[in-house]
């Protein structure tokens, strides 16, 4: 498991694999998960999930960002995206990642870059999650939606399961509308859980904790035992449906996503638009390697399946070249 995990996030940071990514997305098979490459095509989406009961939230896909040309750009189609939202009365929300809005050029362009977004949004009452990134970018990015949930009560974050300190996290930020999700980095055993087993069960003490405990909680998961876990928990304790909702990614499990609608759950589908979505979804695998079966009919098709044969080869021809130095 840790080998199938190293390799789909080896894989997501390979530039060859991305820049092919972008160049071909669509005839690859992107449309499959991700919902446009414009602001208009993904709000035809967003119409279309809103349709089914969906709730959506959107993320411009893209992160890492060390020019501030390339953040103010990101900047902009946030904000398009807000003015969108707002526009066709959409049930949604934004996803973001303070790498994508310069995290990395400096603190303060970047808490200036969110302030600006979270003040947009704010306008319109739309909340803005801020997404959690890998562990040098954690206590940064948590620092800025603290001082800004300081002046707008429209932000909240993520609580990644597999990090030691997600539990100090969490009842940290317990009065935060919080998203829950096990984690989709390669992280250290200085900082984080490496077996799945260890993960999973913290995946659960974290989501039992907040459904009792906190404002809001997002349960983010495409494994249907958990999703059976939390029915019968929050059966059990009398939680109230509109205390949480169900997350999975646009394209998977949707007879699931509208099953869970139909049961009366609450659900939203996080929505990835753009052309850098390689990355994103290689990280999905890694997170959880299952993911690979419920996608492989509606992305791998043979360009896709070279691609990854080929990033196969170099990941493993690494990993046998760091052994024998």
């Amino acid at each position: 498991m840790t080998v199938v995990r190293d390799f789909f996030i080896g894989v997501s940071k390979n530039d060859f694999l991305n820049d092919a990514a972008k160049k071909y997305g669509l005839k690859l098979g992107a449309q499959s998960v991700v919902a446009g490459t414009t602001v208009e095509e993904t709000m035809e989406s967003i119409k279309t999930l809103n349709a089914q009961g969906l709730s959506c939230t959107i993320d411009n896909l893209g992160e890492f960002v060390f020019e501030k040309e390339e953040a103010l750009a990101a900047k902009k189609n946030i904000l398009a995206v807000i003015e969108a939202i707002h526009e066709h009365d959409a049930d949604a929300h934004i996803s973001l990642k303070p790498s994508q809005l310069g995290l990395d050029i400096d603190v303060e362009f970047c808490t200036e870059n969110l302030e600006e977004i979270v003040s947009a949004a704010a306008k319109y009452n739309i909340f803005v999650n801020f997404d959690m990134e890998d562990y040098p970018r954690l206590q940064p990015s948590l620092d800025i939606v603290e001082a800004l949930s300081k002046k707008y009560n429209n932000v909240g974050t993520v609580i990644q399961a597999y990090f030691y300190r997600a539990e100090e996290d969490l009842n940290r930020y317990k009065d935060f509308r919080l998203r829950i999700v096990k984690g989709a980095y390669k992280e250290s055993d200085e900082v984080a859980y490496q077996d799945k087993a260890d993960i999973d069960a913290n995946y659960i003490k974290l989501i039992e904790w907040h459904l009792l405990n906190g404002k809001f909680t997002s349960i983010a998961t495409h494994d249907h035992h958990v999703i059976n876990h939390v029915k019968q928990f929050v059966k059990n304790h009398n939680i109230s449906n509109d205390k949480f909702e169900f997350q999975m990614l646009f394209g998977f499990r949707t007879d699931m996503q509208q099953q869970l609608v139909k049961e009366g759950y609450n659900f939203c589908t996080y929505v990835p638009f753009g052309n850098d979505w390689f990355g994103y979804f290689m990280r999905r695998l890694a997170e959880r390697p299952q993911n690979l079966n419920l996608m492989a009919k509606q992305v791998f098709n043979k360009k896709t399946n070279t691609m990854i044969g080929l990033a196969a080869g170099a990941f493993i021809l690494g990993r046998l070249t760091k052994k024998n130095k």
